[in-house]
């Protein structure tokens, strides 16, 4: 099938996102687990990917469990220590595409001042083609109508589209609109996809 646009998800993508991982390194294991027993803050994120103040919403959670306050505040200060390092063979292989002519997209749950931010830290987050961010967009994969607003925008067949995410959850709905699809798990598969399509060659996207 042919394909007339790549578009790439971010996290876990492009950039390593590992809260537990940084609370883990700070805090301790156990007081990480308790914390997240204890706070649902993936789905405060979600509100931040929804469009909600970055600093705001978290503010709140941390008002809700002062037990925990420091700790929920470091989401928001510690918040790039978290969204890091970059994964450079997927950086590379963005570059490629774009060096070759192809159409490369974002599609991406992120909030609005998190991902400005990021971009002042993260260059290639400024080189896509089309950037479509949950914060700005008002919804969130994997709901349907985040994939609706891309193909609406886009203008291209949704057979016509690549999408590579680390989400099964968030495929499953690009797949079921007839997008076509990978599921992101290392750098070295999704070349081996781009490369299986005839988007590059192999030297292209070595890492």
């Amino acid at each position: 099938m042919t394909v007339d646009a790549v578009i790439f998800d971010i996290g876990n993508v492009l950039i390593e996102w590992q809260p537990e991982r940084h609370y883990d390194a700070t805090v301790g294991v156990d007081r990480r687990r308790t914390m997240f027993e204890a706070v649902d803050l993936h789905a405060m994120n979600d509100l931040i990917d929804q469009g909600y103040d970055f600093r705001a919403t978290i503010e709140v959670a941390a008002a809700q469990h002062p037990e925990f306050q420091s700790e929920i505040m470091m989401w928001y200060y510690d918040w790039i220590k978290m969204a890091q390092p970059e994964i450079p063979h997927s950086v590379k292989l963005l570059r490629a595409l774009r060096k070759k002519g192809v159409p490369v997209f974002a599609l991406t749950n992120f909030g609005i001042e998190s991902f400005e931010f990021a971009e002042t830290q993260y260059p290639f987050l400024t080189e896509f083609d089309r950037r479509y961010v949950s914060g700005r967009m008002g919804c969130v994969k994997p709901h349907a109508i985040i994939y609706e607003m891309v193909e609406a925008d886009c203008k291209i067949p949704p057979q016509n589209l690549l999408f590579t995410d680390d989400r099964q959850d968030n495929i499953d709905t690009a797949k079921a609109r007839g997008w076509q699809t990978h599921v992101f798990e290392g750098p070295l598969g999704w070349a081996e996809r781009l490369v299986a399509e005839g988007l590059l060659t192999p030297h292209e996207a070595s890492a």
